[in-house]
């Protein structure tokens, strides 16, 4: 006779998604590179890079008045942090196993485990990538302080978080179109170069110029990371829980879609694009 599944088995079924989403993501993790340590330290680089590039641009720019009184490049590095997590989780998620990709074919494989290991994965690689750079410029170039550590790393865990939902979302319409989830990955990536607020604080903007920041979540996390880093910021126009808000609407309406998108999807698709 048929019997329901008890809770024992539904524990059991939610304890092996979590360790198939970890294998994923220590799949995904060594994907970019057969070494896992020289992917890690390829994305170090990367970041290294970035924040040089706009180092450099702050100072020859002359922007410097428009930074938080303190580390200038502690200022530089938290808006370069969450950009990193927030943009790399999108693209890691948007372009994680589809429902029409041959891994979906192997029995334990779905499209949350797909989404939550390259989700992992991205957070993992951040996360190092955050600790070893701020460990080597407290020891190599001079003594770091940041005024509310805990509070600083929850913002970054909800920037990542709000990325991962809109990487949910484009991960959803990439089936249905492939070049246009790919284009609107980059148009996101390349207006967050300007409009998450790197360079200025939401405090020194006017009214009329700061409404067309407002909508992004990262613009609201690097303003309120700068504000748990900094004892002399005072975030006045950002609100502290707007990412986690944002990536919960926009979570939902990604795994709506992806819903919709796999119970429509054909394994022809694959072959067709």
């Amino acid at each position: 006779m048929y019997s329901p599944p008890g809770r024992n088995s539904i524990w059991a079924q939610f304890f092996t998604t979590l360790n198939l989403i970890f294998n994923q993501g220590v799949r995904n993790v060594r994907k970019s590179h057969g070494n896992a340590i020289i992917g890690l330290l390829l994305n170090i680089a990367q970041t290294v890079i970035l924040v040089a590039v706009f180092m450099a641009i702050f100072l020859f720019a002359g922007m410097r008045a428009m930074a938080v009184r303190g580390d200038v490049l502690l200022y530089l590095m938290t808006g370069v942090f969450m950009f990193m997590a927030h943009v790399k989780v999108i693209g890691a998620v948007a372009s994680a196993e589809g429902p029409a990709s041959q891994m979906m074919k192997h029995r334990p494989m779905n499209p949350i485990v797909a989404i939550g290991g390259a989700a992992l994965a991205e957070l993992y690689i951040q996360v190092v990538t955050v600790v070893m750079l701020l460990f080597l410029y407290h020891a190599l170039w001079t003594p770091l302080t940041i005024y509310q550590p805990i509070q600083t790393f929850a913002i970054f865990l909800t920037v990542w978080f709000a990325g991962l939902a809109i990487g949910v979302i484009l991960y959803a319409i990439k089936p249905w179109f492939p070049s246009a989830s790919k284009l609107i990955t980059m148009f996101y990536t390349r207006l967050n170069m300007v409009a998450s607020g790197k360079f200025f604080l939401a405090n020194s903007l006017p009214e009329n110029v700061l409404v067309y920041f407002m909508w992004n979540p990262l613009f609201h996390a690097i303003d309120q990371a700068r504000g748990f880093a900094f004892i002399n910021y005072n975030p006045m126009h950002t609100w502290v829980y707007y990412p986690l808000v944002f990536g919960l609407a926009a979570l939902v309406l990604g795994l709506l879609g992806e819903f919709y998108t796999r119970s429509r999807v054909s394994m022809s698709w694959s072959a067709k694009h």
